[in-house]
């Protein structure tokens, strides 16, 4: 690496020295007055961390905020010097200007800095960046880093400065460095063979490939037939059996062997062969077992449990996380950062936090919930080292309803979330009792030799001590099961008598892999080691606004232009978007971080084979040209068809006389419903500034009607007018008048 002038800036920027005004001289002895610099300059990143903190300070200090970054690489440009070991040529945005101006002048004014940027490596690249734009070299320099904005943790920090982290620093700028010279390019290739404003990125398109992978499996997905047989029994009483005394039980095994209906007609003939059978409880097995709590969130299980529990998108839970992190007014305890950092792939928690929380729990739930030591959370990444602590609430003894007050309804929800997983993690497991009970099945004589042709099984299992279970439940993804959905077993013993109530044959299909949701595609990517904690938000952003992906039922689905760019790049730049060198491009960066490989030449080695590739794929790719969709709608202009053209913000209906006719309307999801108000338009789907779905007239504004609960087709039995959906169930509601009720029928059925 070479030292911290040989990147130095091409800035745009000016001087920003004082210029004294002119003063008129009283005598011609007067002397030249100087001022020495006073106080300590402290820089953070945003202005609701700057109000923290400097309510903390106090006197003698002055804190002011970058806004973020405040020198970057030129957007018009590449913007690196290749052949100059890959030296790049920051320049300070237009619109950072002023702000760079503003803290050139307190730096001058300052006799010590303190740099006090986000605790990852884009945080410690910021305050490198901030010494050089400044040209603060001069000056007494301390970086301090914290968990927390509370004033233990701020004043801890400042204590407690070190040096910039140049390995930090040279990770960060190698990974912008290959982002950049992977986008600008391949950008350009896609804007002459495909269409302009398209991107591709080495995070971004190796995330469009899983997206698009599974879409494939999906549709190349075939069906198997199965079959179970379930049998609902019941213990012998002297009345007639309640729940409790109810259970179904599946088929296990069939001669010994374990069950496997492939058809219809096997599953029947068992039927007819148990008519009149016998049925007895083979065996009855109980054990008890413990279930540890989950560790406590690090960014991605924190994006996807908030995606799962709350329906918040990835983007919207870091803008969320951020605010929590930065600072709530609590009143009478001030301004007080709510959450430790929330860009970490660390599960690491403080000795500190551990002992706040362990006496919370006792004075919240008594001494048993609280385990005999502090549990200990490790990570197989290992490229976790980005930041020092899990995310936890900063004061584990302030529960999500006292601050309730002074948080917004997604500010609670969240911090909720966090408070809860944290306290969940440092509780003592929770103990299940579970059950097991085999029912033989067959002729009373096969029945009392033991030997049942026929075994039915049925698991059950109950929370004998709830332990962390008393704060939390883990959210599930699509498909996914937990025993407890079971219930409990009522109380058999071997040998014993039971009742058969029906038996119950169903038929299924082998069900493809589910689409990816936000959660779940940053389940992937962290699993298979793309990307990192702060890139998970803006990859997911990125295939949106490119229209590579749209959002279906909360479900990432690929457009064709989705498909044709990850077909492109996967075909001409095999090795660049694959998964596996993908993930090991990132763990060379973290070996950059942690000292262990110089920057330049992982550059150098990444850089020659790819030159080549590019220069290939120019040659041979072939120009794709993006098809229109035909549809049924006419153009009331020409008389031509209308089709679905993908433009710059997604999909709109053109005529397919362009450019002879330039007619354009927005393309609107019919739900299949006549309009309730005029009755001669349909009811479309439409989408609110803010992205908000909601339901109108395609006549529109020739007719009013709108709703942002989806109209169900049905008419309300006390008034008349139109029911629509609530939730996610069947309810229903009335539009006009205070009905509820029970869906009749569903809309477009």
């Amino acid at each position: 690496m070479t030292d911290s002038t040989s990147a130095e800036t091409t800035s745009r920027s000016t001087s920003t020295a004082a210029k004294k005004p002119a003063v008129r001289k009283k005598t011609t002895t007067a002397k030249k007055r100087t001022t020495a610099p006073r106080g300590k300059l402290v820089i953070v990143e945003s202005p609701a961390k700057a109000r923290s903190i400097g309510r903390y300070l106090g006197a003698g200090y002055t804190v002011k905020a970058s806004m973020g970054h405040i020198r970057d690489l030129p957007k018009s440009t590449l913007g690196v010097d290749v052949e100059a070991d890959f030296e790049p040529k920051y320049l300070i945005p237009r619109d950072k200007t002023k702000v760079v101006k503003e803290l050139k002048a307190s730096v001058q004014g300052a006799r010590e800095i303190f740099l006090a940027t986000d605790p990852d490596r884009e945080g410690e690249a910021i305050a490198w960046h901030l010494v050089q734009a400044t040209e603060a070299t001069d000056k007494p320099l301390r970086r301090i880093v914290f968990n927390e904005i509370t004033p233990e943790a701020v004043n801890a920090a400042i204590n407690n400065p070190r040096d910039i982290d140049m390995d930090l620093v040279d990770a960060q700028q190698a990974r912008r460095i290959l982002d950049r010279l992977v986008g600008y390019g391949i950008s350009p290739l896609l804007w002459k063979k495909v269409k302009r404003g398209l991107s591709a990125g080495r995070v971004q398109t190796a995330a469009l490939r899983i997206v698009v992978e599974r879409e494939r499996e999906i549709d190349q997905f075939i069906p198997v037939e199965y079959w179970s047989l379930d049998a609902d029994l019941s213990k012998i009483v002297g009345h007639e059996p309640t729940e409790r005394d109810t259970f179904r039980a599946s088929l296990h095994q069939v001669e010994g062997k374990k069950a496997d209906l492939t058809r219809g007609e096997q599953a029947h003939e068992i039927v007819s062969a148990l008519d009149n059978a016998s049925w007895r409880v083979a065996d009855v097995v109980r054990r008890e077992t413990r279930r540890r709590p989950q560790a406590p969130f690090i960014t991605s299980t924190l994006q996807q449990e908030a995606s799962r529990k709350l329906g918040f998108a990835v983007r919207r839970t870091m803008s969320i996380a951020q605010e929590l992190y930065e600072g709530i007014d609590l009143g009478t305890e001030g301004t007080q950062g709510l959450i430790t950092y929330m860009r970490t792939d660390s599960t690491n928690v403080s000795s500190s936090a551990q002992q706040a929380a362990r006496d919370a729990i006792a004075a919240r739930f008594g001494p048993s919930f609280v385990p005999g030591k502090p549990p200990v959370y490790t990570r197989k990444s290992k490229g976790a080292q980005e930041a020092h602590e899990a995310i936890r609430p900063t004061a584990p003894h302030r529960d999500p309803q006292s601050v309730k007050k002074v948080l917004s309804a997604p500010q609670f929800k969240l911090y909720q979330l966090v408070w809860q997983r944290f306290m969940a993690s440092q509780m003592a497991s929770a103990v299940l009792d579970n059950t097991r009970v085999d029912v033989g099945a067959g002729t009373e004589s096969e029945i009392a030799s033991g030997k049942a042709p026929y075994i039915f099984r049925a698991t059950g299992s109950i929370v004998k001590f709830q332990g962390w279970m008393a704060v939390y439940q883990q959210g599930r993804d699509e498909g996914e099961t937990d025993e407890l959905d079971r219930g409990a077993l009522p109380e058999v013993a071997p040998d014993e008598d039971l009742n058969l109530l029906k038996l119950v044959p169903d038929q299924h299909f082998t069900q493809p892999p589910p689409r990816f949701t936000e959660a779940t595609l940053v389940k992937a990517l962290e699993e298979q080691g793309i990307g990192r904690p702060s890139t998970y938000a803006p990859t997911i952003a990125t295939l949106q606004a490119r229209n590579y992906t749209a959002v279906e039922e909360r479900k990432l689905v690929p457009t064709e232009m989705g498909f044709v760019v990850a077909d492109l790049l996967v075909e001409h730049f095999p090795t660049i978007f694959d998964i596996g060198f993908t993930s090991q491009l990132e763990a060379e960066l973290d070996e950059i971080a942690s000292g262990d490989r110089a920057w330049i030449p992982t550059l150098h080695q990444f850089y020659t084979p790819f030159t080549s590739t590019l220069a290939r794929a120019e040659e041979t790719m072939e120009r794709v040209k993006i098809r229109d969709e035909p549809t049924d709608e006419i153009c009331e202009i020409c008389g031509r068809p209308m089709v679905i053209k993908l433009g710059r913000y997604g999909k709109f209906l053109a005529c397919s006389g362009f450019p002879d006719c330039r007619n354009a309307l927005p393309l609107l999801t019919k739900i299949g419903l006549p309009c309730p108000t005029c009755s001669i338009g349909e009811v479309v789907e439409r989408r609110s500034r803010k992205g908000r779905t909601f339901y109108g007239c395609n006549r529109y504004p020739e007719c009013d009607f709108v709703s942002w609960n989806k109209p169900s087709g049905e008419a309300c039995p006390e008034c008349g007018s139109y029911l629509v959906y609530v939730g996610k169930g069947a309810s229903v509601k009335c539009s006009s008048c205070k009905y509820t009720g029970q869906l009749l029928a569903k809309a477009g059925d």
